[in-house]
C-alpha cells in the first residue's frame, strides 16, 4: 500500500456569541490560510458558526434562522477550496435542535453529525437546549477515514467507539471546553483513555476567549494511536496548527509534524487567563476603558497589574478614595504603582462626603453607638464615586474583591461590590498573593510593601482582615475544601482544621449567599465559581451535620 497523506489544520478562534457574520468571516479565512499552508481539512471549534455558549439565543426562531443562512455563506465562501471544512453550528429541525457539526466540501455540505452526550453540570446546561443523536459519521479524504465528535462525546465512551465501528480511523473533535485550573491535564487523561480504547488517533480543537464569565484557552492538541500528545498549541493564542495524518506502508495511521508548546506553570496560566477575560470582556462589549478603586492593597494592586496586561495603561483609570483611616503607606504604595504601570491616577478624598451622611444621619444614629454601619458608608461612598465616574466616562468599574471575601461576605453589597466586572471573584487571597508574586518576576510593578503588610480594609484604626476572618491558609483551605471538593466536616477535621474555625466560615459563607447573587459576573478560573456552578439557596435552614 502506498503513502497517503492528509493535512489537518485545526483553528483555535477566538469567536463572539452572536456574532454570526463576523464568526463565519474567520472561518473563510482560516480556510484560505490553511489551504495555502497545504491543509486538505480545517477543524473548528464547537458552534463555531455561533459562538459558544449561545445559551437562550437557542430559544429564538431568528437565531437558527441567521445560523442556517451563516452555512450557506461559508459553502459560498469556501466553494474553490480543496479543503474539507468542519464547522460548529446549532440545526433545528421538526421542532428539535441539535448541538452539530457541518462538513463543507466544494461549496456543498456532504454530512453533518449531531453530539450524542449533552453536558449539564458545573457551567454547562445543554439539555436545556439540545437533543442527543447517536448516529455517527464517518467521511474520507483520500484513502483515510476520519469521524467527528463534539466536546462531551469524548468524556464517555459510546461516541468514539460508535465512530471507530462505523470505520474511522482517525477522530475529528471539535471543543468549547473552558478554562479552570487543572484542565489540560483532565482533557489529556480522557482523550489518552478514549484513544486506548478504540485505537483512533484523535485532533482536539479548541474554543479560544472570553465569554463573559468564561474563559476558553485553547491549547489545542493531538494525540496518536500510542497516546502520545504529538502536537500541542498554545494557551490564550489565536492560531493554525497543522498535524499531517499519513498512512504508512504497513497501512497503519500516523500523526507527524505538529509543533508542541510547553506546558506553562499554572500560576501563569491563571494569570493569563484574568488578561484575557478582561481583554475580551471589555472589548467584546465596547467599553473604552477601565475604573478601578486603588487602596494601596494587594487586591486591588493584582486587578490594576491585570487590567493594564489586558487593555493598555491609556485605557485604565485608578482612583484613590482616601479617608481618615486610610494610611499613608496606602497613599504612597497606590501613587507609585500608578506612576510604575503608567495610567490615569486621581485622588478623590471622602471625608466631607462621610461628615455629611454623618450629619444627615445623625438623627437617626445619635441613639447608636457606631459600628459596621458607618464602616460600609465608607465603602458605599467610594462605590458610588466610581459609578459616577463611569457613568460619566463610559468606562467600566472593576471590582476588586477577592473569592476569600465574596465566601464569607467580608465586603459591602453597594459598596466595594459596585461595578460591572469582578476580575479576581474566583480568586482565593492566597493565590491573589502568588500571582501578584508572579507577575513581578516578569516586571517588578507592585510594591513590596504592599505584600509584605497585613492586609486590611482601612475602614476603622489598626483595622486588620484577621481581626474578622480565621487566617488566610486557613480559611482558605476550609473554603476550597468545602465550595470545590465537597468535603464533610470530618473530612475537614482530619486535614486539621479545628471545629470551630470550620463552624465560622461556613455559617459566613451561608449568611453571605444573598450578597453573591448581587454581585457583578467574575472570570472562572476554578471548577467550582460562584455564579454558574453554585446554585444554593438564600433562604435555608441546611446545616452541615457535625458543626
Amino acid at each position: 500500500m502506498g503513502l497517503s497523506r492528509v493535512r489537518v489544520a485545526i483553528a483555535q478562534l477566538n469567536l463572539i456569541v452572536g456574532d454570526i457574520s463576523g464568526n463565519v468571516a474567520q472561518i473563510a479565512d482560516a480556510a484560505m490560510a490553511a489551504e495555502l499552508n497545504g491543509a486538505q481539512a480545517l477543524l473548528t471549534p464547537e458552534l463555531s458558526i455561533c459562538g459558544y455558549p449561545p445559551e437562550d439565543l437557542l430559544l429564538r426562531p431568528s437565531f437558527h434562522q441567521q445560523c442556517k443562512l451563516a452555512l450557506n455563506e461559508l459553502c459560498n465562501k469556501t466553494e474553490k477550496l480543496n479543503l474539507y471544512t468542519v464547522v460548529g453550528l446549532p440545526v433545528y429541525q421538526d421542532n428539535i435542535c441539535f448541538n452539530a457539526a457541518a462538513v463543507v466540501y466544494k461549496g456543498k455540505v456532504i454530512g453533518v453529525y449531531h453530539k450524542h452526550d449533552l453536558p449539564n453540570y458545573d457551567v454547562f446546561d445543554e439539555q436545556r437546549y439540545f437533543t442527543p443523536d447517536n448516529r455517527p459519521l464517518v467521511f474520507g479524504i483520500h484513502d483515510i477515514r476520519f469521524g467527528i465528535n463534539i466536546c462531551e462525546d469524548t468524556w464517555y465512551p459510546y461516541a468514539p467507539s460508535a465512530s471507530a465501528a462505523a470505520g474511522a480511523e482517525v477522530l475529528l473533535i471539535l471543543n468549547a471546553s473552558p478554562f479552570h485550573m487543572g484542565k489540560q491535564s483532565q482533557r489529556q487523561k480522557v482523550i489518552s483513555q478514549r484513544v486506548h480504547e478504540t485505537g483512533l488517533s484523535m485532533i482536539y480543537a479548541n474554543l479560544l476567549g472570553g465569554q463573559d464569565e468564561l474563559v476558553f484557552d485553547g491549547a489545542s492538541f493531538a494525540m496518536n494511536s500510542q497516546q502520545q500528545v504529538v502536537c500541542q498549541m498554545p494557551w490564550f493564542e489565536a492560531k493554525l496548527g497543522y498535524i499531517d495524518v499519513v498512512r504508512n506502508t504497513d497501512g497503519n495511521i500516523q500523526l507527524q509534524n505538529g509543533s508542541c508548546h510547553t506546558i506553562r506553570d499554572e500560576t501563569a496560566l491563571v494569570y493569563q487567563a484574568l488578561v484575557f477575560g478582561v481583554r475580551d470582556y471589555v472589548c467584546k462589549n465596547g467599553f473604552p476603558g477601565v475604573l478601578i478603586g486603588l487602596s494601596g492593597g494587594v487586591d486591588s494592586a493584582l486587578t490594576l497589574a491585570i487590567a493594564v496586561d489586558a487593555l493598555g495603561a491609556d485605557k485604565v483609570h485608578a482612583v484613590m478614595m482616601p479617608s481618615p483611616y486610610t494610611a499613608e503607606i496606602s497613599w504612597l504604595d497606590s501613587r507609585e504603582m500608578a506612576k510604575t504601570l503608567g495610567v490615569q491616577y486621581s485622588e478623590i478624598p471622602i471625608h466631607s462626603c462621610m461628615n455629611t451622611f454623618d450629619e444627615s444621619l445623625s438623627g437617626f444614629f445619635g441613639q447608636f453607638s457606631a459600628d459596621t454601619t458607618q464602616e460600609n458608608l465608607q465603602a458605599r461612598i467610594r462605590g458610588t464615586l466610581l459609578m459616577a465616574l463611569s457613568n460619566k466616562t463610559g468606562r467600566l468599574v472593576l471590582t476588586t474583591g477577592n473569592k476569600s471575601e465574596m465566601s464569607t461576605g467580608y465586603c459591602t453589597l453597594y459598596g466595594d461590590m459596585a461595578g460591572g466586572f469582578a476580575v479576581i471573584k474566583d480568586i482565593f487571597k492566597t493565590l491573589v498573593y502568588r500571582l501578584c508574586e508572579y507577575r513581578n518576576t516578569q516586571e517588578q510593578v507592585i510594591p513590596q510593601r504592599i505584600l509584605k503588610r497585613p492586609p486590611s480594609a482601612e475602614l476603622r484604626p489598626d483595622q486588620t482582615d484577621q481581626d474578622s476572618l480565621p487566617p488566610y491558609e486557613v480559611l482558605d483551605g476550609i473554603l476550597s475544601s468545602y465550595i470545590e471538593n465537597n468535603a464533610s466536616i470530618d473530612m475537614m477535621i482530619e486535614m486539621g482544621f479545628s471545629r470551630q474555625d470550620i463552624a465560622k466560615t461556613l455559617r459566613l459563607l451561608q449568611l453571605s449567599e444573598y450578597k453573591r447573587r448581587q454581585a457583578p459576573i467574575g472570570i472562572r478560573v476554578t471548577h467550582r465559581a460562584f455564579g454558574r456552578d453554585w446554585r444554593y439557596p438564600i433562604t435555608s435552614r441546611f446545616k452541615e451535620s457535625g458543626i
